[in-house]
């Protein structure tokens, strides 16, 4: 008999919501997209009207072939993947090879995988939307012709392998740009002044605030000396008291972009590893002892501030039964969300608000859950919770006291803070992107005015104002949400495109370009001034909106940008210097030949080299500090040289590092260079060693030989990063076929994680 079909995008969603439904529907997924724009050409008839030629994903042919085989059974099909832009797209692909099959086909959406919200979404059905999949098919034709046209000329350019993008390259343009503001930044000098004074036994501190009646800004220690010795006299004279009470809000509950922000400040997650989280999260993950597959949350991919009239009830009484009326509000919070917010689902929050993390927390451990990704499901489910809840929590109430004091020409002030009503605090309080700038404030002693004070200590500290900070993935988030640059449902992406591009890296938690990231950045902006323009970004991202509201047909839109930006990058392949042309003359004397060297870019960035060159081929591995050239000697090693039989120092090759004659290049004597690795086959005493392959590099083991030895090999890098399961001294990096992502591989117990999270 036939029965409804329902197709979602995801195995881990067919499996929950098969377990709601039982036999009277079948649940099959189809595993992501399964049409795309080709990859061996850009697929775009641009003399069509901009007609993407889709194919369909090699790897899909067995699932497209199951979901045919099924539709043909069924009697209505119901596409489910999520409920946004990108699950529109694979609803409508599925729509397209099924029309010749089965054309009863309906769209429905889930924004909870609970029972709930299975059968919600199974009423109310609806046609698919042409203009919210138009809206992500223009996303994906424009950033095709972007990509396919920057790309090559970067190749050109500078090097082969890069990227460029319609939103990544602006994205890393404001990384080079704040590295510009922090390198031209010019330090100046202040001091702070203070002193600890007491009231009988109670000693508190207060800071200068006013010097003859003007906000204190002492600039230069010789200032700093006259002001110490004032405040060395007496009296310390109260003069003012006053007394106010502060009200704190809590935040709403969370968007994409602001659980994205409070998992990097809290935990240190990149915006992926969150997104894949919260992934799991909504899907369903199996809980208690049965091991039901539930969803957890609502849809994770929202812009909206929203929540159901039914949730605040069941928050509200949550409150009411762990902390008492008191600390519910009289009326409902609503919260507005932005102007610009599509609203199409409500906000992040818990499927059910009475599952408290520490409820969640038995439930993992009666289901088996274990190990770092039950961890991290608890982690991340309990920050949405507690957000949800807070959100829906009475103020905070803060009492404070500020004092002002006198002493001479010179005005002190002292300030307590304590909390007379905790209120959404007794849950939750959100992360600070520069905490540690914030000094805490504590309760001051009873005061009187006009009560003189015994100075204790005098207060005397030299500073030098700071450049502005790196951007920290919660604040990089912050601020392309706040320039309109891409969506939230693209930042993750967007970071961990270039992080693997390698245009930035991390230091200290924070985003610093690479040298070839700046280079990028600054033949794009000279080039593409309009493109990399971030007001010009924002403007498209809105007119990309605007084709889902259908106040704009998307070929129109396509066509309006593509001739200006054809032309520019035909105008940029003659005007744009190859990098392999560019030379920057130097003061540095040539160490063999006297002449002067001039920095040139190879395939591993900058380096130095003779102006004799080709009659002086000496050369300098270089680094940049702050625009200053510091000269990287090359590391000694105790080997010496087959050829000569003089020092080896190791050195950088097409295929990595090897070890060379000091002699270079009089002498071209090499080595394999042995890694401080060990082979990790089991019994083997050898050494890991890079050697070169036909392509790439590939590392082998020291006991390798034609007629025997030990046979290890693997494209994989190693590197000394510990395993943090079984602290084995190395991992390998990874990077799987058809993925951007990186991971770190034990060869001992077979551990593997992202490289990006921390």
């Amino acid at each position: 008999m036939p029965k409804p079909l329902i197709i979602v995008e995801s195995p881990a969603k067919a499996r929950s919501i098969g377990k709601y439904l039982g036999n009277k529907y079948t649940v099959i997924a189809s595993k992501g997209h399964i049409r795309d724009l080709p990859k061996e050409n850009m697929g775009i008839d641009i003399e069509n009207g901009f007609e993407p030629k889709y194919v369909v994903l090699k790897e899909k042919k067995d699932v497209i072939s199951q979901i045919k085989k099924a539709s043909e059974k069924a009697d209505v099909i119901l596409l489910a993947p999520d409920p946004d832009r990108e699950g529109e797209a694979i609803a409508w692909h599925i729509m397209e090879i099924l029309k010749d099959v089965n054309s009863n086909v309906k769209r429905v959406l889930f924004n909870e995988i609970t029972r709930k919200g299975v059968i919600h979404g199974l009423e109310n059905p609806r046609e698919l939307d042409r203009n919210l999949f138009e809206s992500q098919q223009a996303r994906r034709v424009l950033d095709r012709l972007v990509g396919y046209e920057l790309s090559p000329l970067l190749w050109r350019k500078v090097k082969r392998g890069l990227s460029a993008g319609r939103v990544q390259s602006v994205a890393l343009r404001l990384i080079v740009e704040r590295e510009k503001e922090i390198e031209a930044f010019i330090s100046k000098e202040y001091w702070n002044l203070g002193c600890m004074l007491a009231s009988g036994k109670d000693v508190f501190k207060a800071s200068l605030a006013k010097v003859d009646g003007k906000k204190a800004e002492i600039g230069n220690g010789q200032d700093a000396d006259a002001i110490e010795e004032i405040l060395k006299g007496k009296p310390y004279v109260i003069k003012q008291i006053a007394e106010k009470k502060s009200y704190k809000k809590p935040s709403p509950p969370f968007i994409t972009s602001t659980l994205q922000q409070e998992a990097a400040r809290k935990f240190s997650f990149p915006a992926k590893k969150t997104m894949q989280i919260a992934q799991k999260l909504y899907e369903g993950i199996e809980i208690g002892k049965e091991k039901e597959p539930t969803g957890l949350i609502t849809y994770m991919r929202t812009d909206s501030t929203r929540v159901s009239a039914d949730a605040i009830t069941s928050a509200r009484d949550f409150i009411t039964e762990r902390f008492g009326a008191n600390y519910v509000p009289e009326k409902p919070v609503i919260y507005k969300s932005r102007k610009d917010a599509q609203d199409a689902h409500e906000a992040i929050r818990p499927t059910d608000a009475m599952r408290s993390p520490e409820m969640v927390e038995k439930l993992l451990d009666e289901a088996g859950t274990s190990g770092r990704d039950r961890n991290d499901l608890l982690k991340l489910y309990s920050l949405i919770w507690k957000r949800f809840i807070a959100s829906q929590m009475k103020n905070a109430v803060l009492d404070i006291v500020q004092v002002d004091i006198e002493r001479a020409n010179l005005q002190l002030r002292a300030q307590g803070t304590t909390v007379s009503f905790p209120g959404f605090t007794a849950v939750y309080e959100e992360g600070r992107d520069n905490s540690e700038s914030d000094e805490a404030e504590g309760r001051l002693p009873p005061l009187k005015q006009g009560q003189e004070l015994d100075l204790k200590k005098i207060l005397k500290e030299q500073k030098f104002t700071q450049p502005p900070p790196r951007f920290s993935e919660a604040t990089l988030i912050k601020e392309l949400e706040e320039k309109g640059i891409g969506r939230p449902s693209t930042y993750a992406n967007i970071i961990s495109t270039v992080i693997t591009r390698k245009y930035v890296e991390r230091e200290k938690g924070r985003f610093k370009p690479t040298e070839l990231g700046s280079i990028v950045t600054e033949i794009l902006v000279a080039s593409f001034p309009e493109i990399l323009n971030v007001e010009f970004t924002a403007q498209m991202e809105q007119k990309l909106d605007d084709v889902e509201e259908n106040k704009v047909e998307w070929k129109v839109l396509i066509g309006d940008f593509y001739g200006k930006f054809h032309s520019t990058v035909k105008q940029a392949e003659t005007d744009v210097q190859s990098l392999k042309s560019r030379i920057e003359e130097t003061d540095i004397d040539c160490s063999l030949c006297g002449a002067k060297m001039v920095v040139r870019w190879g395939r591993n960035g900058k380096f130095l080299a003779c102006s004799k060159y080709p009659e002086c081929k000496n050369t300098k591995e270089i680094r940049m500090e702050s625009g200053t050239i510091q000269i990287v000697e090359p590391e000694a090693r105790n080997e010496k040289c087959p050829a000569c039989g003089k020092g080896m120092v190791v050195r950088k090759g097409k295929f990595g590092s090897f070890l060379g004659c000091v002699d270079y290049p009089a002498c071209r004597g090499t080595m394999p260079l042995l890694l401080p690795f060990k082979c990790p086959k089991e019994g083997c005493s050898g050494t890991l060693v890079e050697r070169k392959g036909k392509k790439k590099v590939f590392y082998g083991c020291s006991n390798y030989s034609s007629d025997g030895g030990c046979d290890f090999s693997t494209w994989d890098e190693p590197i000394a990063k510990p395993c943090p399961q079984c602290g084995h001294e190395y991992t390998f990096r990874s990077k799987p076929r058809r993925s951007s992502r990186t991971f770190l591989k034990c060869p001992k117990c077979g551990f593997s994680k992202d490289e990006e999270e921390n």
